[in-house]
């Protein structure tokens, strides 16, 4: 089987000859799904911030098909200039795909996110993303193209200790559907993969961004949540390790959605992703706080 059949499957729209972009691909998730779609015929403009990423990322895969670009989705100014490196480069073809996977994990407990925190993870989340999907939306609908949005199981359920997070999620949910029921009569569709838990470097620096918020506020705040959050990271970091749903699997659905003759509205990637994404649905409010309550004990 070829990695074109692994990523669509048979029956689906040929990757050839179509272009996309994947931002967020320096590593993690964006760096397995811009190498296996590149291997599905795509060619994939990588968005990376830093031009040693890029670089790396190019040499890992053959005949070119990667494209390295330098975009910082918080930046204005390398947005507008890889959009345009990517028109001078797709011309009248447009471009087919985009994956806006790029993305960052503010975990603490609420009381202390900082208002700078917050916004960084908004700006980086939500509007970040926005801006991306605007400047590319001339070349999408040139080709009558997609947009796939990257959320988490997060975007269906809130819990504690990621309610900034959460929050990113639930915006780009409601970006989505917005931008589906706009963009469907202009011919181009828009799609979420909600993805559960996969090992990826992203843990290393949540546990980062979390030490630096509860080391900015008082010491009399910070005790009230120092032991359940500890615990709380320590859970979530064990059940990404222990998770059997893999990056791979994450790519090979973005793929699919990339080459669905009629795309779904939403892909859930692994078992706790669609159990969230159930609980959230059948439980009434104050089952679901019942049942989330461990957590913070």
């Amino acid at each position: 089987m070829s990695a074109a059949d692994v990523i669509s499957g048979r029956g689906g729209l040929a990757a050839r000859g179509k272009s996309v972009l994947v931002t967020g691909a320096s590593s993690g998730l964006g760096r397995v799904c811009a190498e296996r779609l590149a291997a599905s015929g795509f060619r994939v403009f990588a968005a990376v911030r830093k031009e040693a990423d890029g670089a790396a990322l190019a040499s890992a895969v053959e005949a070119g098909r990667i494209v390295p670009v330098r975009l910082d989705v918080t930046e204005d100014k390398t947005i507008a200039a890889a959009a345009e490196e990517i028109a001078e480069t797709v011309g009248d073809a447009g471009l087919w795909g985009l994956v806006n996977n790029a993305g960052i994990c503010v975990s603490a407990p609420l009381e202390c996110v900082s208002p700078a925190q917050l916004r960084r993870q908004l700006d980086t989340n939500v509007v970040g993303q926005l801006a991306v999907t605007q400047a590319l939306l001339p070349l999408l609908r040139r080709s009558r193209g997609r947009v796939v949005n990257v959320t988490s199981g997060l975007g269906s359920v809130a819990i504690p200790f990621l309610g900034a997070y959460a929050s990113a999620q639930f915006a780009k949910e409601a970006l989505t559907d917005v931008l589906r029921r706009e963009l469907r009569p202009l011919g181009v569709d828009v799609s979420v993969v909600q993805p559960g838990a996969i090992m990826t470097p992203i843990w290393g620096k949540v546990s980062e961004v979390a030490r630096d918020a509860m080391d900015g506020v008082p010491e009399h705040i910070a005790e009230l949540y120092r032991i359940p959050f500890g615990r709380f990271l320590a859970a979530n970091e064990q059940q990404a390790r222990e998770s059997r749903t893999t990056p791979e699997d994450f790519a090979r659905t973005v793929g699919q959605v990339l080459t669905a003759r009629r795309p779904r509205t939403r892909y859930r990637v692994g078992q706790d992703a669609r159990r969230v994404s159930v609980l959230a649905r059948v439980l009434p409010d104050s089952a679901l706080d019942r049942y989330l309550r461990p957590i913070t004990e």
